[in-house]
Formats: C-alpha cells, sequence, structure tokens
C-alpha cells in the first residue's frame, strides 16, 4: 500500500493478518461474497526469534507480528469457480484434453478422440501418451546366483490409452561382443507368462501397488547362470500397438556357489595322491577329481592346498610335477573362468553356506486370449489366479572369521 506525500510516495506495510480482518470486516469475504472453493484458515506457527535481525523493522526494536500460515484444505477443480455453465463446461474440456490428451483431442468417457492432426507417422493416433514402465529389481528378493525377481507399477493412465501387453526381453550380456546385434529373448507378459506357456525357469505375478487401484507386474527368473552378466528391457504395449519407450536393468548375478567343506577334503585327498611316488592310477584319480568339480570349486580347492601344504609345493608347481604340463595345462586353464571378483571372494578365509526362502506369486489367466486380438485387450482386465510359492535360494557368506 503506498500513499501520496507530496512528490513522494512511502510504503506502508501491515500484518498479513491485519490484512484479512480488513477485508472481512469490509464483507470482502463474508458469506454473501465467499469465493468459490477458496478458505482461508489462520494459525499462529511460532514467532521470530530475537536473534534475526530480518524479522526487526527499521528503526523500530519491536519484533514483527506474529507470522501465520495459508492452508487450503478443500480443493476443487478450477472450472467449478466458474459461474457460467458454457463457460465452465468449455474450460473443463479445455483442462481434460490439455492433462489427458496433450490438448489434441477430447476425453470421451475414459478415452481420448484424437484430433485428425495428431497422428504418428504409422498411422497410429498419438494424442494420449504412453508412459514408459519403470523396471526395477524386486525389493523383497536378494538377487542369488542363480535367481533374480523383477517388478514394474502399471502405467495405465485412468483416461487415455490403455495397456495390452507389457514385452520383456533378457539376454546374458558377452562383455567382449557388441551387445545391440543380439535382443536376447523375448517374453509377452500376456501370452507367455500368463498363459503358462513359459517354461518353469520363469513366473509371472500381479499384486496390488501401493494404491489399491494399481497394478505391480512381477517376473521372477530362476535359471540364470552364476556370476553373470544380464540385462533386461522392458516396455509397454497399446491397444492401438504403440510401443513405449524402453526402460533398462543390467546387473550381475552372485559368484558361484562352492561347499567349503567339500573343498577343503578335495584338496586333503589331493595331497595324499601327490603325496610320495605317484602311480598312474593315483595320478588318474588326481585328473578326474579335478576335472569334475567347477571351476570355482577348483580355484577354492587350490586355496586351500595353498594354506595346509605349500610348504611342500604350491598347487600348480605340484600339479605339473604329478600329472605332467598337459593334464596340468587342462586343469589350471580352467582357472581362467573364474571373474577378478568372485576370485577375490574365494580367497576370504571361511565361506559358509546358507538357504533362505522367499516367496513370490505366480500368476495364471484364466481366460484365453484370442490370436490376432492382442491389440484389443486390455492387459488390466485380465482375469488372473494368482497363488504364492516359495523359492529356495543357496547363497555363500564371505568373511575373514567364522560367523555364527
Amino acid at each position: 500500500e503506498t500513499t501520496e506525500l507530496g512528490n513522494k510516495k512511502e510504503l506502508k506495510s501491515m500484518p498479513f493478518i491485519t490484512y484479512l480482518s480488513g477485508l472481512l470486516t469490509a464483507q470482502m469475504l463474508s458469506d454473501d461474497h465467499l469465493i468459490s472453493g477458496v478458505e482461508i484458515h489462520c494459525e499462529e506457527k511460532g514467532r521470530c526469534p530475537s536473534t534475526c535481525h530480518l524479522c526487526r523493522r527499521p528503526g523500530k526494536e519491536q519484533l514483527s507480528p506474529t507470522p501465520v500460515l495459508l492452508e487450503i484444505n478443500r480443493v476443487v477443480p478450477l472450472y467449478a469457480l466458474i459461474q457460467d455453465n458454457d463457460t465452465r463446461e468449455a474450460f473443463k474440456g479445455a483442462l481434460m484434453s490439455s492433462y489427458w490428451c496433450s490438448g489434441k483431442g477430447d476425453v470421451i468417457e475414459d478415452w481420448c478422440r484424437c484430433d485428425l492432426n495428431a497422428f504418428d507417422e504409422n498411422g497410429l493416433p498419438n494424442c494420449s501418451p504412453l508412459p514408459p514402465p519403470v523396471l526395477r529389481l524386486s525389493p523383497n528378493v536378494e538377487p542369488s546366483s542363480t535367481v533374480v525377481s523383477l517388478e514394474w507399477l502399471d502405467v495405465q493412465p485412468a483416461i487415455g490409452t490403455k495397456v495390452s501387453d507389457y514385452v520383456l526381453q533378457h539376454k546374458k550380456v558377452d562383455e567382449y561382443t557388441d551387445t545391440d546385434l543380439y535382443t536376447g529373448e523375448s517374453l509377452s507378459f500376456a501370452d507367455d507368462l500368463l498363459s503358462g506357456l513359459a517354461t518353469s525357469c520363469v513366473a509371472a505375478g500381479r499384486s496390488h501397488g501401493d494404491v489399491p487401484e494399481t497394478s505391480l507386474y512381477s517376473v521372477i527368473f530362476k535359471c540364470l547362470e552364476p556370476d553373470g552378466l544380464y540385462k533386461f528391457t522392458l516396455y509397454a504395449v497399446d491397444t492401438r500397438g504403440r510401443h513405449s519407450e524402453l526402460s533398462t536393468v543390467t546387473l550381475r548375478t552372485a559368484c558361484p556357489l562352492v561347499d567349503d567343506s567339500k573343498a577343503e577334503e578335495i584338496a586333503d585327498k589331493i595331497y595324499n595322491l601327490y603325496n610320495g611316488y605317484t602311480s598312474g592310477k593315483e595320478q588318474q584319480t588326481a585328473y578326474n577329481t579335478l576335472m569334475e568339480v567347477s571351476a570355482s570349486m577348483l580355484f577354492r580347492v587350490q586355496h586351500h592346498y595353498n594354506s595346509h601344504y605349500e610348504k611342500f609345493g604350491d598347487f600348480v608347481w605340484r600339479s605339473e610335477d604329478e600329472l605332467g604340463p598337459r593334464k596340468a595345462h587342462l586343469i589350471l586353464r580352467r582357472l581362467e573362468k573364474v571373474s577378478s571378483h568372485c576370485s577375490t571372494l574365494l580367497r576370504s578365509a571361511y565361506i559358509q553356506s546358507r538357504t533362505e526362502t522367499m516367496p513370490y506369486l505366480l500368476c495364471r489367466s484364466e481366460e484365453v486370449r484370442p490370436p490376432g486380438m492382442v491389440w484389443y485387450s486390455i492387459l488390466k482386465d485380465t482375469k488372473v489366479t494368482c497363488e504364492e510359492k516359495m523359492v529356495s535360494m543357496l547363497r555363500n557368506t564371505y568373511g575373514e572369521s567364522k560367523g555364527r
């Protein structure tokens, strides 16, 4: 508020609560002139501290008035504030079109009727956006050496595009080749997973998200390779055949499982076979034993052998001496298959095994989707039957001391 003082303008200030009281006094916010959809509520929220210089008025020592907070405790659409019916309906239609149909179509019930100029290069209507799903690891299932669980929230909006399917691609990434040349195996959530046509190594689930109206989809892979780098890619397909943008998760499965007690037993057995005079039969027994175990177990056998018997010659030297260079080379080159990450863990002082049992949902569709009609079916309306299953996951725990 400014007042004219000759050629000068003086700026006057007043507490906001005083300003509101003045409006009420002037009947500007009385019941007869109450603005629809707006309610003002004033409440004390504490005082400014005396140490704050911003709370002091210039030239005065007293603190500024008590601060207040405006709160909106009733929300109404903007078009409800308009009194004229025709104007309100026009404004409502414009807002709905802008929010749900990108301003390029009209909302008809729960779908968008696109304008004639709202078609893509393929001739498909594109006024209603198709949001990309966000693929993520399931927080309640920790990935193991062979099991990975993924999930995503349904992206179908309340009005607009209708999701017909989700397509999940997965592949093991070869670090030495171009990963874009091979897209991997594609799985249709509706046709492959919910129908039960996929293998027993993959299971699909559908449950409610944090909001009851939201569907949470999940897929669990149970037969992956240990210490493998995998890439999972997901996209949505709507009833008009459009594809959303891709969502990708790349991860490496846990290191292969090893039985540490058995590895130590094999190391003792190999030492006894190598000790003293080694006959042809003993040589063949040692060779067969070392070739039958996995590369990770062989690495652990070498660790135990060197820990206990290195003073008599390390594992590599003794193998070459007892089995000959050719057989020793066939055995030792298998150690190259162990990644640097896993080899570090396999050098741990102690490795313990444990079994975890985790629940997951297995869902099956109650209806058969006709061939060629995929685009015209809405995934959310598919009736499914779900049951809770349990998956056992073996894990290794690595450490420098034995756990309890």
